[in-house]
Order: structure tokens, then sequence, then C-alpha cells
């Protein structure tokens, strides 16, 4: 079984907090690693959208310490975690997109969740990034993937036009909650009218759409660092 792919409803976008607008495969269920080390493995794969077909075939490596605070290994319980993961990954520079590749392993450990709290951790992110991330996430997913779908454990359904802003799994990367993401958009970026907001859905209005050059600027940005960064490895 294979979530987060394009369908019926459109394909959603995964923005990273450096502005890469991402689509993710992943191949469920979890499985328990071949090599007989202690882990579950997921296969997946994360494509650069906007690119010219860069990808990353990836296999996230659970480990047992994990494993045993999830309620369950199926989407409803680890899709937004590991969605999160990955992201971070790429946040961090660790993640290479090529055209064709090998499949790259990603430790989904520990030091993703905070066991005094019991909670998941991808770095706590400020109103003013918080924002900035809103607006790229509405405006990607309004150019590249028409409706905005939702994750297994969810039962509503995306409409053209209108991205889901009030996500937990975007609050979950943000480290904040859905109310307070909905909170920032309205504050900071429908008060400017570059967004509508209506209930936990936002709808970007053609002075957003208008700021292409800002938003394909961060995405070389970080597609430069990244590039960079994978360069200077392999000397």
């Amino acid at each position: 079984m294979t979530t987060n792919d394009e369908g019926a409803a459109g394909k959603k976008i995964w923005v990273t907090l450096k502005g890469l607008p991402l689509t993710l495969r992943l191949e469920w269920p979890f499985h328990p690693s071949t090599s007989g080390a202690d882990f579950f493995v997921l296969h997946g794969d994360i494509r650069l959208e906007g690119s010219e077909g860069l990808h990353a075939p990836v296999a996230v490596n659970l480990s047992q310490t994990v494993r045993e605070v999830m309620p369950s290994l199926d989407p409803k319980d680890a899709e937004a975690p590991v969605i999160n993961a990955l992201r971070k990954e790429v946040d961090r520079r660790q993640i290479e997109f090529v055209k064709s590749g090998k499949l790259l392993p990603v430790a989904f450990s520990s030091r993703h969740y905070d066991f005094k709290r019991q909670q998941w951790v991808f770095g706590k992110a400020t109103d003013e990034a918080m924002a900035e991330f809103v607006e790229r996430k509405v405006y990607w997913q309004t150019k590249l993937g028409g409706t905005s779908p939702l994750l297994a454990n969810d039962a509503r359904n995306g409409e053209p036009g209108r991205v889901w802003i009030g996500d937990p799994t975007e609050a979950q990367y943000l480290q904040t909650t859905p109310a307070h993401l909905i909170e920032i958009a309205a504050r900071l970026l429908a008060a400017q009218g570059l967004l509508r907001i209506e209930g936990e859905f936002a709808e970007a209005t053609p002075g957003l759409m208008d700021q292409a050059d800002r938003f394909e600027s961060a995405r070389r940005r970080a597609m430069e660092e990244l590039e960079k960064k994978h360069a200077f490895e392999r000397g």
C-alpha cells in the first residue's frame, strides 16, 4: 500500500522550512529488517517538485526504542511523524536528490522524540518562521498540488483551491498547535491580503500568487545549499 502519491484528489505538497516543495510516496507497511538488525523498515521516495526529476529513494529505519512509544505502525499513527522525520532530514541537508540513485537509509530514532514530555519534536519555529512556512505551503500546494488531500486518519475532503492549514502534521513539524497555525495565518497573512481564511482552510489570493519569484528564489537557494553540501562530501 502506498500513500501521499498523486491520485484522483491531486497531490499533497510537503514544504520544508527551507522552502523546498516535496511530494512523498511511502510503501506501507513497516516490515522487520531482513538484515537481522533490531529495527523496522519502511521504503519510500521523496520527489523534489519543480526540478527535472530529482528524487531520493529512502529506507526509513525505525528504532526499537521509538517503536515502543508508538500506538501502532499503521499509517494512522505513524504517517505524520515519518513525514516530519524525512522533512527534518532534508532540512538538515542529510538527503541528496538525484535523477537515479541507490536507496538511502534514514534513521527514525529517539532524537525525534521527547520521552520526558512524551511528544514528537522536530524543532520549535518562531511565529515569523511559521508565517513564512504557511505562505510557502499555500503557494506551492495551489501551484503544484491542486486540491489539498488529507492523511490516512482524516475523513475530511480537500476542495479545489483550498489548502488545509490546520493540518496536525504541519503543527507537529513546527512544534505548535493547529489552532496557533491558523491564528498566525489570519494575523500575519490574511491581514495583508495574501490569504483568505475559512475555518481550518486557506485560499491563496492573487497577491500571494504574484510573488512567485520570491518562492522560486527560496527554493533555488535551498537546493543550491543542499547540492553544495553533498558536492563537498563527495570531494
